[in-house]
């Protein structure tokens, strides 16, 4: 299969999931520019920002557009998250891609667990502010340090922590990520010498296509459901990278 075509199909599944979802989707960039497209880590994180970023904003116009986001809320948590991210973006490109590989794959895991058991939080009787900044800020570092989204960690916090809606965390998720990713990818302004940009580009625009789509499948498909799809396709893919990293 040519790599143009594996692109393609690898960016329209990441992209179905952020749309629908409000994240998951994103962590499977970085797996696939390495094993599927024969990216660098350190250059598949990097592509990853740009690919989430591209995606998620323009997931975040399709939710906003339906009134799906909390402007406010998301920016607060986003803006505990800014300084993270940039730290971290600017210290990932000087780590071994052993340390990224295996750091990404553990990551990876929890994000699958975390779908395949998804739990159902009632709205808290009031936001907690130091744990909402601190969930931000961690959010912010995983953005920043292994190129993802994150939304797996957000959509949760913003519903137990923040108590918004289903359809206002995913929505609002999006804010999150986009701006995380914007700060990354600041942080590693000048280190993209080596991206493969015919692949990156229709990568990024086949995920924003798949966003669009991923959002009307959200309102025919049960939430728990797609977790579980993409859970189970993430759990399989971590695996496969602990394996390789062992070997």
């Amino acid at each position: 299969m040519s790599t143009l075509i594996l692109a393609l199909v690898a960016g329209a599944v990441i992209g179905l999931a952020l749309g629908s979802l409000g994240g998951g989707g994103s962590v499977l960039a970085v797996p696939a520019l390495i094993y599927l497209l024969g990216f660098s880590p350190a250059s598949a994180t990097t592509a990853g920002l740009i690919i989430v970023t591209a995606t998620s904003a323009t997931a975040l116009y399709a939710h906003a557009r339906d009134g799906h986001v909390a402007w406010r809320t998301g920016a607060l948590f986003a803006l505990a998250g800014t300084g993270p991210a940039f730290l971290a973006g600017a210290a990932a490109g000087h780590l071994p891609a052993a340390v990224l590989t295996g750091t990404f794959s553990v990551v990876a895991a929890l994000a699958a667990l975390r779908m395949l058991r998804p739990t159902a939080s009632e709205p808290p009787e009031r936001v907690r502010p130091v744990e909402a900044v601190s969930t931000g800020a961690g959010l912010g570092a995983v953005t920043g340090f292994l190129g993802v989204g994150g939304g797996f960690l957000a959509v949760p916090a913003l519903v137990g922590v923040l108590g918004l809606r289903m359809s206002q965390a995913v929505g609002t998720s999006l804010l999150v990520i986009t701006v995380n990713s914007l700060a990354a990818l600041t942080a590693r302004a000048g280190t993209g010498r080596d991206l493969r940009w015919e692949v990156v580009a229709p990568f990024a625009g086949a995920a924003i296509l798949g966003a669009w789509d991923g959002r009307r499948l959200a309102s025919r498909i049960t939430g728990q459901t797609l977790q579980r799809v993409f859970g189970c396709v993430l759990l399989a893919v971590a695996a496969v990278m602990l394996v390789d990293l062992a070997v």
